[in-house]
């Protein structure tokens, strides 16, 4: 490289700051066990980012594993931990009668998951949180597969030009996925499911 003059470009690592939030971190209590045998016992949590010619749409969903449905989501121009509350608080109105006395609520390592305000929340609320391990999309793959359906299904098929198109492709998309799509392991829509449990 000296003889030709050539010079390579040195990625730095990254250092991480704290900024004086204590970073929770949970246990992987799902270790992959994608099934539930009752709704509102396994609930999955991410975040994914929708991109329009506006800018990135970030949508952040709950996933009950016993039918596959979507409980709560909630999109933001903005990716912040109130996103991720948010989603919770909507889940619990919705479901709060019907939950499970052990509620287990599995997350990445996002900052929004390792946040005092996401483990106030859900101390509050008595979920239990559980995480995958650094760097393992498989621990997650549930959340990762709706993200995956509805963008192969809906958004690459739409292309949003904007935010507002964005969110509405999504509302009409989810209330398809929970309604009207056809689950392969059950032969029936996540909501008849869930109803006739």
């Amino acid at each position: 490289m000296k003889k030709y003059g050539l010079l390579s470009e040195i990625r730095r690592r990254r250092k991480w700051v704290n900024l004086g939030q204590q970073m929770h971190k949970y246990d992987n209590l799902l270790k992959r066990r994608f099934r539930a045998d009752r709704p509102n016992a396994k609930w999955v949590t991410d975040i994914s980012y929708i991109h329009t010619k506006e800018g990135v749409l970030y949508l952040s969903m709950i996933r009950d594993l016993y039918d596959n449905s979507i409980v709560a989501y909630k999109t933001a121009s903005r990716q912040t931990v109130n996103l991720v509350l948010d989603t919770i608080r909507l889940a619990m109105k919705k479901e709060k009668k019907r939950v499970a006395a052990e509620l287990q609520l599995h997350s990445d390592q996002g900052f929004q998951y390792t946040s005092p305000g996401y483990f106030n929340l859900t101390q509050s609320y008595g979920i239990t949180p559980s995480m995958s391990s650094k760097g393992n999309p498989y621990d997650n793959a549930m959340a990762e597969n709706f993200f995956s359906i509805l963008k192969t299904e809906c958004i690459y098929r739409h292309k949003p030009k904007t935010l507002r198109e964005a969110d509405a492709l999504i509302d009409r998309y989810i209330h398809f996925y929970n309604h009207e799509r056809i689950q392969t392991k059950t032969g029936v829509a996540p909501l008849t499911l869930r109803h006739s449990a």
